[in-house]
């Protein structure tokens, strides 16, 4: 892509090859989760109930709002994440992440039984999933009074959004996602049930998760460390993460989908990571102690923004390029910084945060409707009844699938056979 696409979007978001690559895409995936197989059984018989006239990706969305509308509400109470939080807004964050896990699994068993699957559908997923992993990391901090401890909570923030990234690090390199045993499902179980444990200490009145254990770590802390030890694990070990990014390449000498370096995608990340830890501790305005959860908010959509961009790359089977519109907004937190804070720090963040919103969801905006016009799909809409109505039979090791909208010709045909 030229620079001016690449920096302001002037021109398409996707080259004409990427779409044709898109196109020809077929999702692949594997699966050794703990708790997939019993959750499935419950996916099944949900998605049952499900009319046959409601989109997937609208599923999705609904889940995803639900899901990011329940987190909001919990980060209000707690705006340094330094709070008790009240019991009834931690209840519903646990049912808004459990009621997104649902909605999340089912999307692509709706396609199936609608026949409106479609390459769109995978990308809108894990899209989505990207921007819940941002919202659940802060709203966990939030629960567990993580604020009290700053660099914990920057931790453990950046942690969750470095873990989706390198999940589909490895899938850009492998051409197949795939899910570990203890993975997705099993940490959005965990966060459901730290949630309910903050719901029933706060609604008794215990402050537990500050409260110091062995005159050593607090719960909060020991959560941390449970979470930064379990996703070590599933990085490092023999078969993990970075194993396959090094030595699972599926394209020529090993290299990526795309031919190009399996190194390549570490750069992006990077430029989110580094920046992250030295503009908190160099601020001389103590631009992430005042303000944690907008900081923290704004670092995690930056990763969720190169996240989606690595997905459509291996999609498109495409090279993922360093630079993004979304990397201004650091670049501008650093710059102040570095000619003395000329400017003031919370304003600029702000600032910086509104940037990377409207980047993140124009980017997402014009991707989807390069894809539904490329496609002749609809995003939201699926005609009903569908052309061919399938029973719901949906393989156990799938937590999620390919899922989207039919073609605007099958629309066509349908209209005709019922005339």
């Amino acid at each position: 892509l030229l620079e001016t696409e690449m920096l302001l979007y002037r021109e398409r978001v996707l080259s004409a090859q990427q779409l044709k690559k898109l196109g020809e895409h077929k999702y692949s995936s594997s699966c050794q989760s703990l708790l997939d197989p019993a959750m499935q059984k419950f996916w099944n018989w949900f998605v049952k109930l499900v009319p046959l006239w409601l989109a997937p990706n609208l599923i999705t969305m609904l889940g995803l709002m639900i899901n990011i509308v329940t987190s909001l509400v919990l980060v209000m109470y707690c705006p340094t994440a330094t709070e008790i939080p009240p019991w009834w807004a931690t209840l519903a964050c646990a049912l808004g992440l459990f009621i997104y896990q649902t909605l999340d699994a089912i999307d692509g068993k709706q396609a199936r039984r609608t026949n409106t699957s479609t390459p769109l559908g995978e990308l809108f997923d894990h899209g989505c999933d990207s921007m819940s992993t941002v919202f659940v990391s802060v709203a966990s901090c939030c629960a567990v009074q993580l604020g009290t401890y700053p660099g914990w909570m920057l931790f453990q923030c950046i942690c969750a959004s470095t873990l989706f990234y390198c999940a589909h690090w490895q899938t850009y390199v492998s051409g197949t996602l795939q899910f570990g045993t203890i993975d997705v499902t099993e940490g959005q179980i965990v966060v459901m049930i730290v949630m309910l444990i903050s719901s029933l200490t706060s609604f008794l009145g215990i402050n537990f998760w500050t409260s110091q254990l062995l005159l050593v770590l607090s719960p909060c802390q020991l959560l941390t460390v449970f979470g930064a030890v379990c996703g070590l694990v599933s990085l490092a070990t023999p078969g993990g993460t970075l194993d396959k990014i090094l030595t699972g390449g599926a394209g020529k000498a090993g290299s990526t989908v795309a031919d190009t370096s399996v190194l390549s995608p570490s750069f992006p990340l990077l430029l989110v990571i580094v920046p992250a830890w030295v503009i908190a501790y160099k601020s001389d305005q103590a631009i992430y102690h005042s303000q944690p959860i907008l900081y923290v908010l704004m670092f995690g959509l930056i990763a969720a923004k190169i996240t989606n961009r690595l997905v459509v790359a291996h999609m498109c089977k495409s090279e993922i390029h360093h630079r993004d519109p979304a990397l201004l907004a650091p670049l501008a937190l650093f710059l102040n910084q570095y000619f003395n804070t000329f400017l003031p720090e919370a304003w600029l963040l702000k600032a910086a945060m509104a940037w990377v919103v409207f980047d993140l969801l124009r980017y997402c905006s014009l991707v989807c409707l390069e894809i539904c016009d490329y496609l002749k799909v609809e995003l939201f809409r699926i005609p009903y009844p569908p052309p061919v109505a399938q029973a719901t039979s949906v393989p156990n090791h799938n937590k999620s699938s390919v899922q989207g909208p039919v073609t605007r010709q099958q629309r066509k045909k349908v209209s005709g056979s019922r005339n």
